[in-house]
Protein backbone atom coordinates (compact mmCIF):
# COMPACT_ATOMS: atom_id res chain seq x y z
CA UNK A 1 0.00 0.00 0.00
CA UNK A 2 1.15 3.86 -1.11
CA UNK A 3 -0.51 6.92 0.58
CA UNK A 4 0.49 10.37 -0.74
CA UNK A 5 -0.43 13.39 0.36
CA UNK A 6 -0.09 16.59 -1.89
CA UNK A 7 -1.11 20.19 -1.16
CA UNK A 8 -3.48 22.75 -2.49
CA UNK A 9 -2.23 26.17 -3.70
CA UNK A 10 -2.91 30.04 -3.65
CA UNK A 11 -1.28 32.08 -6.03
CA UNK A 12 0.29 35.49 -4.72
CA UNK A 13 0.73 36.96 -8.06
CA UNK A 14 1.29 36.57 -11.91
CA UNK A 15 -1.79 34.35 -12.68
CA UNK A 16 -2.13 32.88 -16.01
CA UNK A 17 1.34 33.78 -16.73
CA UNK A 18 1.87 30.39 -16.54
CA UNK A 19 -0.18 29.42 -19.52
CA UNK A 20 1.54 28.42 -22.76
CA UNK A 21 -0.38 30.86 -24.67
CA UNK A 22 1.55 33.58 -22.83
CA UNK A 23 4.93 32.31 -21.74
CA UNK A 24 5.47 31.21 -25.41
CA UNK A 25 5.81 34.60 -26.41
CA UNK A 26 6.74 36.79 -23.29
CA UNK A 27 7.64 34.43 -20.70
CA UNK A 28 5.70 33.87 -17.12
CA UNK A 29 6.17 34.51 -13.42
CA UNK A 30 3.96 32.91 -10.90
CA UNK A 31 4.89 33.54 -7.15
CA UNK A 32 2.18 30.57 -5.33
CA UNK A 33 2.06 29.63 -1.44
CA UNK A 34 1.18 25.44 -0.99
CA UNK A 35 -1.18 25.38 1.93
CA UNK A 36 -2.00 22.74 4.23
CA UNK A 37 -5.32 21.63 2.60
CA UNK A 38 -4.68 18.32 0.72
CA UNK A 39 -5.16 15.37 -1.66
CA UNK A 40 -4.77 12.22 -0.23
CA UNK A 41 -4.39 8.79 -2.89
CA UNK A 42 -4.17 5.33 -1.51
CA UNK A 43 -2.90 3.03 -4.30
CA UNK A 44 -3.16 -0.83 -3.28
CA UNK A 45 -2.54 -4.15 -5.24
CA UNK A 46 -5.90 -6.21 -5.52
CA UNK A 47 -4.95 -9.59 -3.80
CA UNK A 48 -7.98 -11.91 -5.63
CA UNK A 49 -8.06 -10.85 -9.44
CA UNK A 50 -6.25 -8.12 -11.95
CA UNK A 51 -9.18 -5.51 -12.10
CA UNK A 52 -8.31 -2.08 -12.20
CA UNK A 53 -11.04 0.25 -9.50
CA UNK A 54 -10.94 3.61 -8.82
CA UNK A 55 -12.77 5.20 -6.25
CA UNK A 56 -13.20 9.10 -6.27
CA UNK A 57 -16.25 10.82 -6.38
CA UNK A 58 -17.70 7.99 -8.33
CA UNK A 59 -16.01 4.00 -8.06
CA UNK A 60 -14.87 2.37 -11.48
CA UNK A 61 -14.07 -1.22 -11.65
CA UNK A 62 -12.81 -2.35 -15.16
CA UNK A 63 -11.07 -4.71 -17.01
CA UNK A 64 -8.82 -2.06 -19.29
CA UNK A 65 -6.74 1.04 -19.04
CA UNK A 66 -8.72 2.44 -21.96
CA UNK A 67 -11.93 2.08 -20.10
CA UNK A 68 -11.39 4.23 -17.47
CA UNK A 69 -13.24 7.41 -17.78
CA UNK A 70 -11.63 9.31 -15.09
CA UNK A 71 -9.08 11.11 -17.63
CA UNK A 72 -6.13 12.18 -15.24
CA UNK A 73 -6.08 9.09 -13.44
CA UNK A 74 -6.20 6.41 -16.85
CA UNK A 75 -3.20 8.87 -18.45
CA UNK A 76 -0.96 8.35 -15.32
CA UNK A 77 -1.67 4.52 -15.39
CA UNK A 78 -0.83 4.95 -18.94
CA UNK A 79 2.36 7.05 -18.55
CA UNK A 80 3.87 4.44 -15.58
CA UNK A 81 3.11 1.48 -17.85
CA UNK A 82 0.43 -0.36 -15.14
CA UNK A 83 -2.56 -2.18 -17.15
CA UNK A 84 -4.00 -4.04 -14.41
CA UNK A 85 -4.56 -5.43 -11.18
CA UNK A 86 -4.53 -1.90 -9.08
CA UNK A 87 -6.77 -0.28 -6.99
CA UNK A 88 -6.82 3.52 -6.37
CA UNK A 89 -8.54 5.93 -3.52
CA UNK A 90 -8.33 9.37 -3.66
CA UNK A 91 -10.07 11.92 -0.65
CA UNK A 92 -9.57 15.50 -0.53
CA UNK A 93 -9.86 18.29 2.07
CA UNK A 94 -11.24 20.77 -0.53
CA UNK A 95 -13.39 19.46 -3.49
CA UNK A 96 -12.81 20.00 -6.67
CA UNK A 97 -14.41 23.69 -8.73
CA UNK A 98 -12.39 25.54 -6.27
CA UNK A 99 -9.66 27.17 -7.83
CA UNK A 100 -6.99 25.62 -5.54
CA UNK A 101 -5.59 23.26 -8.39
CA UNK A 102 -7.25 20.15 -7.54
CA UNK A 103 -6.84 18.58 -10.84
CA UNK A 104 -3.16 18.93 -10.31
CA UNK A 105 -2.78 17.96 -6.93
CA UNK A 106 -4.64 14.48 -8.12
CA UNK A 107 -2.13 14.04 -10.71
CA UNK A 108 0.93 14.52 -9.25
CA UNK A 109 -0.11 12.31 -5.90
CA UNK A 110 -1.37 9.61 -7.96
CA UNK A 111 1.93 9.48 -10.37
CA UNK A 112 4.19 10.17 -6.81
CA UNK A 113 2.10 6.77 -6.04
CA UNK A 114 2.51 4.71 -9.18
CA UNK A 115 6.27 5.89 -9.48
CA UNK A 116 6.61 4.92 -5.76
CA UNK A 117 4.16 1.58 -5.93
CA UNK A 118 6.72 0.65 -8.91
CA UNK A 119 9.90 1.45 -6.73
CA UNK A 120 11.06 4.47 -9.24
CA UNK A 121 12.20 7.06 -7.51
CA UNK A 122 12.24 10.47 -9.77
CA UNK A 123 12.73 13.94 -9.17
CA UNK A 124 9.50 16.34 -7.90
CA UNK A 125 10.71 18.13 -11.41
CA UNK A 126 10.04 15.74 -13.27
CA UNK A 127 6.75 14.37 -11.41
CA UNK A 128 4.99 18.23 -12.37
CA UNK A 129 6.44 18.35 -15.82
CA UNK A 130 4.59 14.72 -16.16
CA UNK A 131 1.74 15.75 -14.61
CA UNK A 132 2.04 18.85 -17.26
CA UNK A 133 2.20 16.65 -19.98
CA UNK A 134 -0.88 14.53 -18.87
CA UNK A 135 -3.08 17.55 -19.04
CA UNK A 136 -2.06 19.97 -21.51
CA UNK A 137 -0.79 18.20 -24.32
CA UNK A 138 -2.76 14.03 -23.79
CA UNK A 139 -5.96 15.99 -22.76
CA UNK A 140 -5.42 19.02 -24.23
CA UNK A 141 -6.51 21.05 -21.11
CA UNK A 142 -5.60 25.02 -20.88
CA UNK A 143 -3.63 24.49 -17.72
CA UNK A 144 -0.23 26.13 -16.55
CA UNK A 145 2.66 25.30 -15.28
CA UNK A 146 1.82 26.35 -11.80
CA UNK A 147 -0.36 23.89 -10.45
CA UNK A 148 1.82 20.62 -11.21
CA UNK A 149 5.00 22.30 -10.03
CA UNK A 150 3.16 24.18 -6.35
CA UNK A 151 2.21 20.41 -5.83
CA UNK A 152 5.21 18.41 -6.05
CA UNK A 153 7.25 21.40 -4.34
CA UNK A 154 4.80 22.74 -2.45
CA UNK A 155 6.39 26.30 -0.11
CA UNK A 156 6.07 29.93 -0.84
CA UNK A 157 7.70 29.34 -4.56
CA UNK A 158 8.52 30.95 -7.32
CA UNK A 159 8.71 30.07 -10.69
CA UNK A 160 10.02 31.81 -13.99
CA UNK A 161 9.12 29.68 -16.65
CA UNK A 162 11.07 30.53 -20.07
CA UNK A 163 9.65 30.88 -23.84
CA UNK A 164 10.54 27.10 -24.07
CA UNK A 165 8.83 25.66 -21.42
CA UNK A 166 11.52 25.32 -19.04
CA UNK A 167 10.92 26.40 -14.94
CA UNK A 168 13.19 27.74 -12.66
CA UNK A 169 11.89 27.45 -9.52
CA UNK A 170 13.36 28.79 -6.29
CA UNK A 171 12.31 29.12 -2.94
CA UNK A 172 10.80 32.50 -1.48
CA UNK A 173 13.52 34.45 0.56
CA UNK A 174 10.88 35.58 3.44
CA UNK A 175 11.34 35.32 7.27
CA UNK A 176 9.53 33.22 9.33
CA UNK A 177 8.13 36.40 10.98
CA UNK A 178 6.65 38.15 7.39
CA UNK A 179 5.17 33.99 6.39
CA UNK A 180 3.56 34.30 9.39
CA UNK A 181 2.17 37.73 9.47
CA UNK A 182 0.78 37.01 5.84
CA UNK A 183 -0.69 34.03 6.69
CA UNK A 184 -2.83 35.72 9.04
CA UNK A 185 -3.47 38.30 7.35
CA UNK A 186 -4.53 36.48 3.97
CA UNK A 187 -8.30 34.91 4.97
CA UNK A 188 -9.88 32.55 2.71
CA UNK A 189 -13.64 32.74 2.23
CA UNK A 190 -15.53 30.13 -0.07
CA UNK A 191 -18.13 31.60 -2.44
CA UNK A 192 -20.41 28.21 -2.67
CA UNK A 193 -19.61 28.69 -6.22
CA UNK A 194 -17.81 25.94 -8.23
CA UNK A 195 -16.96 25.65 -12.02
CA UNK A 196 -15.08 23.69 -14.40
CA UNK A 197 -11.77 26.56 -15.14
CA UNK A 198 -11.16 25.19 -19.16
CA UNK A 199 -13.94 27.49 -20.43
CA UNK A 200 -11.95 30.79 -18.82
CA UNK A 201 -8.63 29.34 -19.28
CA UNK A 202 -9.57 28.36 -22.80
CA UNK A 203 -11.12 32.08 -23.39
CA UNK A 204 -7.62 33.42 -21.42
CA UNK A 205 -6.06 31.58 -23.78
CA UNK A 206 -7.45 32.44 -26.90
CA UNK A 207 -7.45 36.32 -26.25
CA UNK A 208 -3.58 35.80 -25.85
CA UNK A 209 -2.92 34.02 -29.27
CA UNK A 210 -5.53 36.20 -30.82
CA UNK A 211 -2.97 39.05 -29.52
CA UNK A 212 -6.19 41.16 -27.95
CA UNK A 213 -4.82 44.36 -27.25
CA UNK A 214 -6.65 44.63 -23.17
CA UNK A 215 -5.95 40.87 -22.70
CA UNK A 216 -1.90 40.95 -23.52
CA UNK A 217 -2.13 44.61 -21.45
CA UNK A 218 -3.59 43.58 -18.69
CA UNK A 219 -1.22 40.16 -18.66
CA UNK A 220 1.55 42.50 -18.48
CA UNK A 221 0.00 43.89 -15.53
CA UNK A 222 -0.48 40.88 -13.71
CA UNK A 223 2.65 39.91 -14.37
CA UNK A 224 4.51 43.41 -13.20
CA UNK A 225 2.36 43.04 -9.91
CA UNK A 226 3.51 39.74 -9.70
CA UNK A 227 6.88 41.07 -9.43
CA UNK A 228 5.94 43.88 -7.22
CA UNK A 229 4.70 41.34 -4.73
CA UNK A 230 7.41 38.85 -4.58
CA UNK A 231 9.43 41.89 -3.52
CA UNK A 232 6.97 43.37 -0.94
CA UNK A 233 6.93 40.22 0.54
CA UNK A 234 10.65 39.49 0.53
CA UNK A 235 11.41 42.65 2.26
CA UNK A 236 8.99 42.50 4.76
CA UNK A 237 6.66 44.79 3.74
CA UNK A 238 3.34 42.63 3.64
CA UNK A 239 0.86 45.52 3.66
CA UNK A 240 2.00 46.61 -0.22
CA UNK A 241 0.20 43.05 -0.46
CA UNK A 242 -3.29 44.05 -0.29
CA UNK A 243 -2.73 47.01 -2.31
CA UNK A 244 -1.26 44.83 -5.30
CA UNK A 245 -4.12 42.20 -4.16
CA UNK A 246 -6.26 44.75 -5.41
CA UNK A 247 -4.69 46.37 -8.53
CA UNK A 248 -4.34 42.60 -10.08
CA UNK A 249 -7.80 42.49 -9.52
CA UNK A 250 -8.79 44.89 -11.42
CA UNK A 251 -6.65 43.94 -13.95
CA UNK A 252 -7.84 40.04 -13.76
CA UNK A 253 -11.38 40.99 -14.55
CA UNK A 254 -10.32 42.15 -17.98
CA UNK A 255 -8.81 39.31 -19.44
CA UNK A 256 -12.49 37.52 -19.04
CA UNK A 257 -16.06 38.40 -19.01
CA UNK A 258 -16.32 35.00 -16.84
CA UNK A 259 -13.85 35.73 -14.35
CA UNK A 260 -16.47 38.00 -12.22
CA UNK A 261 -19.96 38.55 -12.02
CA UNK A 262 -22.23 41.17 -10.11
CA UNK A 263 -22.26 39.44 -7.43
CA UNK A 264 -19.06 38.96 -6.97
CA UNK A 265 -18.37 42.36 -7.60
CA UNK A 266 -20.59 42.70 -4.82
CA UNK A 267 -19.06 40.81 -2.20
CA UNK A 268 -15.01 42.39 -3.23
CA UNK A 269 -16.59 46.20 -2.83
CA UNK A 270 -18.35 45.05 0.71
CA UNK A 271 -14.90 43.37 1.65
CA UNK A 272 -13.54 46.99 0.57
CA UNK A 273 -15.69 48.93 2.71
CA UNK A 274 -15.05 46.13 6.17
CA UNK A 275 -11.31 46.98 5.61
CA UNK A 276 -10.08 44.57 3.03
CA UNK A 277 -6.95 46.41 1.20
CA UNK A 278 -7.76 43.45 -1.79
CA UNK A 279 -8.47 40.87 -2.72
CA UNK A 280 -8.19 38.61 -5.63
CA UNK A 281 -10.26 35.05 -7.01
CA UNK A 282 -8.52 31.98 -6.81
CA UNK A 283 -7.37 30.07 -9.77
CA UNK A 284 -8.93 31.13 -13.49
CA UNK A 285 -11.71 32.66 -11.50
CA UNK A 286 -15.79 32.44 -12.13
CA UNK A 287 -16.19 30.83 -8.50
CA UNK A 288 -13.58 29.11 -5.86
CA UNK A 289 -12.26 31.28 -2.82
CA UNK A 290 -11.66 34.87 -2.43
CA UNK A 291 -8.52 35.66 -0.94
CA UNK A 292 -8.76 38.91 0.98
CA UNK A 293 -5.94 41.09 2.88
CA UNK A 294 -7.02 42.33 6.14
CA UNK A 295 -4.53 43.49 8.78
CA UNK A 296 -7.05 45.08 11.36
CA UNK A 297 -10.28 43.93 12.80
CA UNK A 298 -10.41 40.77 11.52
CA UNK A 299 -13.27 39.97 13.70
CA UNK A 300 -15.54 42.15 12.24
CA UNK A 301 -14.28 41.30 8.78
CA UNK A 302 -15.08 37.68 9.53
CA UNK A 303 -18.56 38.76 10.61
CA UNK A 304 -19.50 40.72 7.83
CA UNK A 305 -17.96 38.39 5.43
CA UNK A 306 -20.29 35.33 7.01
CA UNK A 307 -23.36 37.31 6.64
CA UNK A 308 -23.04 37.69 2.93
CA UNK A 309 -22.87 34.03 3.33
CA UNK A 310 -19.40 33.18 2.64
CA UNK A 311 -17.57 30.17 4.50
CA UNK A 312 -13.81 30.65 6.22
CA UNK A 313 -10.95 28.11 5.42
CA UNK A 314 -8.27 28.60 8.01
CA UNK A 315 -5.44 27.29 6.81
CA UNK A 316 -1.66 27.34 7.42
CA UNK A 317 1.11 27.18 4.41
CA UNK A 318 2.59 23.53 3.57
CA UNK A 319 6.61 23.71 3.10
CA UNK A 320 7.00 19.86 1.95
CA UNK A 321 5.22 19.68 -1.16
CA UNK A 322 3.46 15.96 -2.20
CA UNK A 323 5.09 13.25 -0.05
CA UNK A 324 4.74 9.81 0.65
CA UNK A 325 3.15 9.08 4.06
CA UNK A 326 2.87 5.10 3.92
CA UNK A 327 4.93 3.01 1.95
CA UNK A 328 4.34 -1.07 2.58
Amino acid sequence: MIVTRTPFRVTLGGGATDLPSYYSKYGGFIFAAAIDKYMFIDVNRPKVDDLIRLKYSETEIVERVEDIKHKVARECLRLTGIEKGIEVSSVADVSAGTGLGSSSCYGVGLLNALHTFKREYISLERLAEEEFKIEAEILKRPIGKQDPYMAAFGGLTVLEIGKDGQVKLRKANVSYETADALNENMLLFFTGVRREADEILSEQSSGMEKENKEVLESMYYIKEIGYAILEAVESDNITEVGRFFDAHWQHKKRTSGKISNPEFDRIYDLARKNGALGGKISGAGGGGFFTFYVENNKRKFREEMKKLGLREMRYRFDFEGTKVLVDF
